[in-house]
């Protein structure tokens, strides 16, 4: 059976998680806790050296980046959903805004998540305790992200990552305004792979995503949410709760 290493249903986690959930296929699943950086345990890099979640193991064989996880398990394990368009065209499309969520619409929630949520869980710690954790990541840009989320981001950094997240609403909003889904004329990988990062962003970010500034945004979500394999997910699979910077 496959089995999914993962946090909570949130951000990169949720992306395999929901996949999974989607189509129905049997796997069983390894929540690790961030809090204690399971994630950066011996036992876990031996699965997979980076030291990061989401992994899949498929029998013999380790994939990891959560959506190429995505695209694997659509390639291997594809049953009756169909989270891809049948056409190439479709799939391009599709594959745009993955592609864009990896490297632009993620990274900058992120940095915002991480000063508001993820440096307190490190806070209380030592210098020597926390540098004796920051010894155990494998990758170097993820040191440097513990550090600067434990001592502050600096102000410009965070500005600038505000205004890309106001950037990415607008682009979600207004393409949403004239599509159903994102891309192919269906519900595919490339909704999953954005409503992964979005969804609670009317919580995290309601100046932004609200009904009167973002309503085709916030009607995605909504729809989104209500589907029975989200509601399953989210039912079945437990949440972090991390305590939000004063």
């Amino acid at each position: 059976m496959l089995k999914l290493y993962s946090f909570g249903p949130a951000a990169n986690s949720m992306k395999p998680l929901l996949t999974l959930y989607e189509k129905g296929t049997p796997f069983e699943g390894h929540r690790l806790n961030p809090a204690i950086f399971e994630h950066h345990q011996d036992w876990f890099k031996a699965i997979n050296p980076r030291g990061q979640v989401p992994a899949l193991v498929d029998g013999d064989k380790v994939i990891t980046e959560s959506t190429v996880i995505c695209e694997y398990l659509e390639d291997e394990h594809p049953g009756e959903v169909k989270l891809r368009p049948a056409d190439s065209y479709g799939r391009a499309q599709m594959r745009i805004w993955t592609k864009w969520v990896d490297e632009y619409f993620c990274w900058c929630v992120s940095t915002i998540g991480w000063h508001r949520y993820v440096g307190n869980m490190v806070k209380s710690l030592s210098d020597e305790a926390f540098e004796e954790k920051v010894k155990g990541i494998p990758v170097f840009e993820q040191q440097v992200k513990w550090r600067r989320a434990r001592e502050g981001f600096p102000q410009d950094l965070l500005d600038e990552e505000m205004r890309k997240i106001a950037f990415s609403v607008t682009r979600l909003n207004d393409h949403l305004a004239d599509h159903e889904w994102l891309a192919g004329g269906m519900f595919t990988l490339a909704d999953i792979c954005n409503f992964a990062i979005a969804n609670g962003m009317n919580y995290s970010f309601p100046e932004m995503v609200n009904e009167a500034d973002a309503p085709h945004l916030v009607r995605w979500i909504n729809q989104i949410n209500a589907r029975p394999a989200v509601q399953k997910m989210f039912a079945e699979v437990p949440m972090e709760k991390l305590r939000p910077q004063d």
